[in-house]
């Protein structure tokens, strides 16, 4: 997990092209199950989508390093999960972002936004559920080599989310995590007003967002995603139902109290979402409005060609 549920719901209204945060609380295996998701929201969506099987296999390979028999399967399975998305989840988005230029204009509640949030992981849900056999195919063919190299790369990601939130002074932190909001607000309204920047500053203040905490569940989740390819590899007639199991955790976490934190900070997102929303001019909304009328757009000739 990369920023706070809070943060990841303002980044997917607000289009951002990130995997890390599309595919809110699911494990480093599972990336190749929402990668089309992440490419819903690029700024360059019909390039991005169209490259979007080439892009989630080299994510993947550079988190296990495929070998040559392994690299047809998998890039047969990426295929079948595009193909899939494409056709059935491609509409919804798209009717999704509809729904929201109708919203764009007019003020919008936090309970409002929580609704959209619960929407979208719905059909986060969906893509999950899709890809369990694919994962588990996956599982069964990873090598302890392979294994090795996946721990390695955990490593990594958790030193770049030390260094991106939990070096530095409080204040140099909060100012890492500003920029990156305001980013994402502006591909949405356009360009923030002082006053609108000072607003998301105060909210990014006072979120519950505990980057210790969370990247203890980041440690915790990716020694589950270890052990369940082990488990699977173990009893490989059960490998299906291992994954699906892995799935429960990573979006209700076993770990004490977290499921009520996760839930503050989908709330506390909701509110700052919300907030930011109705201090925007009538030029921003419509700028809003603007953006989201090109996702559908993209979006709608991509399900078209098929």
């Amino acid at each position: 997990m990369n920023t706070s549920v809070g943060e990841s719901w303002r980044s997917q209204l607000a289009g951002a092209c990130q995997p890390g945060i599309i595919a809110v609380r699911v494990g480093r295996l599972a990336m190749v199950l929402t990668l089309g998701l992440a490419l819903a929201a690029c700024s360059t969506l019909r390039l991005g989508y169209s490259q979007g099987p080439n892009l989630t296999y080299w994510w993947l390979d550079s988190h296990v390093d495929f070998d040559n028999g392994q690299s047809a399967r998998v890039r047969e399975d990426i295929d079948g999960l595009f193909a899939w998305h494409r056709s059935s989840e491609l509409p919804a988005y798209a009717d999704l972002l509809r729904r929201w230029q109708r919203m764009a204009p007019l003020d919008l509640t936090a309970s409002q936004a929580c609704g959209e949030f619960d929407t979208v992981r719905a059909r986060f849900n969906t893509v999950l559920e899709r890809s369990v056999d694919p994962l588990a195919r996956l599982a069964l063919q990873l090598s302890p080599a392979q294994l090795d190299h996946l721990e390695r790369h955990h490593r990594k990601s958790n030193q770049t989310f030390e260094k991106d939130f939990l070096q530095g002074s409080p204040e140099q932190r909060l100012d890492r995590r500003l920029e990156r909001a305001i980013e994402r607000y502006e591909r949405l309204y356009g360009p923030l007003t002082p006053a609108q920047q000072s607003l998301v500053r105060e909210q990014l203040q006072r979120s519950p967002w505990d980057p210790q905490r969370t990247q203890a569940e980041r440690e915790r989740r990716q020694a589950d995603q270890l052990q369940t390819v082990r488990r699977a590899q173990a009893n490989p007639s059960a490998a299906a139902q291992a994954v699906r199991d892995l799935m429960i955790r990573i979006t209700t976490s076993p770990t004490p109290g977290y499921n009520t934190y996760n839930q503050q900070l989908v709330q506390s997102g909701c509110a700052q979402f919300a907030n930011l929303h109705n201090s925007t001019t009538p030029a921003q909304r419509a700028h809003a409005v603007q953006t989201l009328q090109t996702y559908q757009d993209d979006l709608r000739a991509l399900a078209g060609a098929l």
